[in-house]
């Protein structure tokens, strides 16, 4: 551990100081209208969230939209046996306006179609998700004999190709099976109560971001630096002794002089912004916000540390002058950063052992 103080322009236990001024950004649309705006192949993967936390315990979720998925979107299994064991199809319809019958039955006869063609075994529910499900659809799976008989009817004189293109033996057997099932089955699922459930899981708050509370105010340095400092202000101190010599090659010296303290002290506060962000973020985000800040910078200045460089000051300086310009994954945190944030970041790679300056430095 290095030994010494560091001036930090004031005595005593850390302090706090205010943060500048927020900058606000328009709030978000409400999870219901993002979910709107999915196309198909997300809402299909935000189905394959929210079906997990069902209280149904299945063994295993899967997607299977897609090309030649046979009707499939997602299956949840409630055996290892999978598509041979008991198993429940969640049908992903996402569509400008409401799921209705016209657009259901097509779906409910692929299903029966897969089945005689032995693509898997008949689920024991299968479910209608959708942003909007029509009125009529859900009075309509309400009685399911009658839903049995107006699908066995349209049936007998349908000219949908996944019927038509059958041999007259599938068909026949397609008829069979859909006379011989229990049409209740067939469910919708209101989106509301998917939203619900969806707020339980660990992907809500990734998917649906909401505005975070204000950032609190940013740790001052203390006057004296603590252990979890020592690595990367070690690797400063090993930047002014090439710069400076035994004026400043141990940090007693470069507190003292007075380049070096300066610098110094500016490091450090842009390590204790950062520092500020990373505890904003572990208590108003989900985990790994802040880490892939870290690794967003570090993508880009890594280039740019590895580079020719004649002095660990030159390799410093350049690479902080990079991280200013970093284009940060856009998230709710990365929105709150600021540019002593993003040179802060920097002596956390360093005190990471991701940055080193100078060359032949400490690791």
């Amino acid at each position: 551990m290095l030994e010494g103080d560091v001036v930090a322009g004031a005595d005593g236990p850390p302090k706090l100081r205010l943060a500048g001024s927020q900058l606000h950004f328009p709030t978000p649309p409400s999870p219901k209208k993002q979910v709107f705006a999915y196309d198909p192949g997300e809402f299909e993967e935000f189905v394959k969230e929210w079906v997990p936390a069902l209280e149904t315990r299945y063994v295993r979720v899967e997607r299977h939209g897609g090309s030649g998925d046979h009707g499939v979107d997602v299956a949840a299994y409630l055996t290892p046996q999978a598509m041979e064991g008991e198993w429940h199809n969640y049908q992903c319809k996402h569509y400008g306006d409401a799921l209705n019958w016209s657009k259901a039955a097509p779906e409910m006869r692929k299903l029966f179609a897969a089945i005689v063609q032995g693509h898997y075994t008949r689920p024991s529910r299968y479910i209608f998700t959708a942003p909007i499900i029509g009125r009529g659809l859900v009075r309509q799976f309400a009685v399911p004999s009658q839903t049995r008989a107006r699908f066995l009817d349209e049936l007998a004189s349908t000219t949908d190709p996944v019927i038509t293109s059958l041999s007259p033996a599938q068909r026949q057997a397609v008829t069979e099976l859909a006379r011989a099932t229990d049409f209740s089955m067939f469910e919708t699922i209101d989106m509301d109560d998917m939203l619900d459930l969806h707020r339980t899981t660990r992907h809500h708050a990734d998917r649906f971001t909401q505005p975070l509370p204000a950032r609190p105010q940013i740790l001052k340095p203390p006057s004296e630096h603590t252990p979890d400092e020592a690595r990367y202000v070690q690797k400063l101190v090993d930047v002014y002794r090439e710069r400076w010599g035994d004026e400043a090659d141990t940090l007693e010296r470069a507190v003292k002089h007075p380049e070096a303290r300066e610098h110094l002290h500016r490091q450090r506060e842009a390590f204790y912004s950062a520092e500020s962000l990373r505890l904003f973020a572990r208590d108003a985000t989900p985990e790994g916000h802040f880490q892939a800040i870290l690794d967003d910078v570090h993508t880009i200045v890594v280039e740019v540390a590895d580079g020719q460089h004649p002095r660990g000051w030159d390799r410093l300086v350049a690479v902080l002058t990079a991280a200013g310009a970093v284009v940060l994954t856009d998230t709710n945190l990365a929105r709150q950063v600021r540019p002593l944030d993003r040179k802060g970041v920097c002596h956390h790679l360093a005190n990471d052992g991701r940055l080193t300056w100078c060359q032949g430095g400490h690791a």
